[in-house]
């Protein structure tokens, strides 16, 4: 049986969630972080008038329709939120990012690494930098500040963990003078060279230090030779063709950013027991099914729900926080183009472009709707103290 499915769904259909939850919730069974917890259950009541609603009537006085649209969760996690989300990115980003040549650079690690940032999710805040300074360091010796945005990636396309980082890095920056403009150019085996002695170095000072979890499958007595073995791997670095403006590489990075690493279009198949989805084969470059049991499905999907306030962006260079304000003006006027506020998408607009309806149109009389009142619910703190109920698709009090 095949039929339409979302990620949402899949975790009602059958309780899942709520039977996954009550047993691997367990200290014994490994226990759920309470970030997974917590964005599973504003997933749960997205679209629900739990969470509250706007309540709208017809303008027209000679017809009664009423209608509510209950408030979204904007989870990261949530399939449905995520298209509002990544198209405001995109239109923030192009108020901010010169309009300069622009290069992408992606960084690997053997996949012998990927488990420590697993068990010990705190180094993925530290590795960024480190790979920013692969590229900045590169950029230093011409005298350079190139302005940088990464993004991080702790899944592949059939879900399994994999940490990787995205950097779109400007084809030049300012000189020492902080007035000129000189041209830049990456090769990918430096950044190869650079960036292995670094994260070899990384690991291997926090070993020394006493400050590194290690997976179960990872021996102390032997880790300094574990790690003579990665560095002596050649590591995949890709250097993508430059590009003319900033707004490729937006595109790219927005879909894995903003929304979930999950879209509801390859979920192919639930049976009750097992679950069938679609991802493209790097290696082959097609499309392959991969089966499994959704309990397993679920663990592969939730290991990245990253923290509260983990940043999936990261700016660095004259982008950096701290310079930003001073030296992107000098850089705009190096490259001088509309500095339009970004515009902001809303529900209504993103309905009329997917389906060619107006959300806000009567479907009666074809007049306007109104915004009558706006009734709150509840907050994602209390939300959670529900989550057995919504996980069962109880009706929850509010």
């Amino acid at each position: 049986m095949s039929y339409s499915l979302s990620l949402k769904g899949l975790l009602l259909k059958d309780q899942n969630w709520y039977h996954y939850h009550q047993y691997y919730s367990q200290e014994e069974n490994g226990g759920i972080r309470d970030s997974v917890v917590n964005s599973i259950t504003q997933v749960l009541s997205c679209k629900q008038t739990v969470r509250g609603y706007s309540h709208y009537h017809c303008s027209n006085p000679d017809c009664t329709h009423e209608k509510r649209s209950a408030f979204t969760c904007k989870n990261r996690v949530c399939n449905s939120c995520g298209r509002i989300a990544t198209e405001n990115w995109m239109e923030k980003q192009k108020a901010i990012l010169p309009f300069c040549e622009w290069q992408h650079v992606t960084l690997t690690m053997p996949s012998e690494l990927w488990p420590f940032f697993n068990v010990d999710r705190k180094l993925l805040n530290t590795i960024c930098a480190l790979a920013a300074n692969v590229l900045l360091t590169i950029a230093k010796k011409k005298g350079i500040l190139p302005g940088i945005f990464l993004a991080i990636h702790t899944f592949g396309r059939d879900l399994k963990w994999n940490v990787h980082f995205h950097l779109s890095v400007t084809r030049g920056g300012l000189c020492d003078d902080k007035k000129t403009w000189k041209s830049l150019f990456f090769k990918a085996s430096i950044i190869m060279r650079m960036w292995r002695y670094r994260v070899i170095k990384f690991f291997r000072t926090l070993y020394n230090n006493a400050e590194l979890t290690l997976p179960a499958d990872v021996s102390g007595k032997s880790f300094n030779q574990f790690l003579d073995k990665q560095y002596k791997k050649s590591w995949h670095i890709h250097c993508a063709k430059p590009s003319s403006d900033p707004i490729k590489d937006l595109t790219y990075l927005s879909r894995y950013i903003k929304r979930p690493p999950f879209a509801n279009s390859r979920l192919k198949h639930y049976d009750g027991n097992d679950v069938i989805f679609q991802y493209l084969n790097h290696t082959t470059k097609r499309q392959n099914l991969f089966k499994c049991d959704v309990f397993h499905f679920i663990t592969r999907l939730i290991q990245h729900i990253h923290e509260k306030g983990f940043r999936m962006i990261r700016y660095y260079g004259f982008l950096a926080n701290r310079v930003r304000g001073k030296l992107l003006p000098i850089v705009n006027e190096l490259f001088p183009r509309d500095n339009a506020e970004p515009s902001k998408v809303t529900w209504q607009a993103l309905l009329k472009q997917a389906f060619g309806l107006d959300p806000l149109e009567c479907v009666l009389c074809k007049s306007p709707m109104r915004l009558s009142y706006v009734k709150f619910g509840l907050s994602n703190s209390e939300l959670r103290s529900h989550h057995d109920k919504l996980a069962q698709k109880k009706y929850v009090r509010h």
